[in-house]
């Protein structure tokens, strides 16, 4: 962030809204590839033990494994997301400008309640 920014109470606040949001829909993203996971894995379960088709099985396994696969990415980019958001929290609590601004100030606020939603 630029040194300006740290002056500027609106800039400030759209940072905080936009990496909050994002840390809100990369943990969403991380919640349903996880359900999505689990979904598969009982399907691929089921067809073992009722001797589906082998090449329906071997598909299943191939969705569960990319889904796998994208729990690990989002994970990763839901870390890099909180990261990215606390330190700017922290630069952001550490201005004088918290409290001369509501908006800033409420801003602050919901990007606290996603940091600690998104906390894995």
């Amino acid at each position: 962030m630029p040194a300006q920014d740290l002056n500027d109470p609106k800039a400030l606040a759209r940072q905080l809204k936009t990496k909050s949001k994002t840390a809100q829909r990369l943990l969403q993203d991380y919640t349903l590839y996880g359900k999505e996971e689990e979904e598969q894995k009982l399907k691929v379960d089921k067809m073992v033990a009722d001797n589906g088709d082998e090449y329906e099985l071997r598909n299943a396994r191939k969705i569960l494994d990319e889904s796998n696969r994208m729990i690990k990415d989002s994970e990763t980019r839901l870390g890099n997301a909180v990261q990215e958001l606390r330190g700017l929290v922290v630069r952001v609590r550490s201005s004088k400008e918290v409290a001369q601004n509501d908006e800033l100030n409420d801003e602050l606020i919901h990007a606290e309640e996603a940091l600690e939603a998104a906390s894995l």
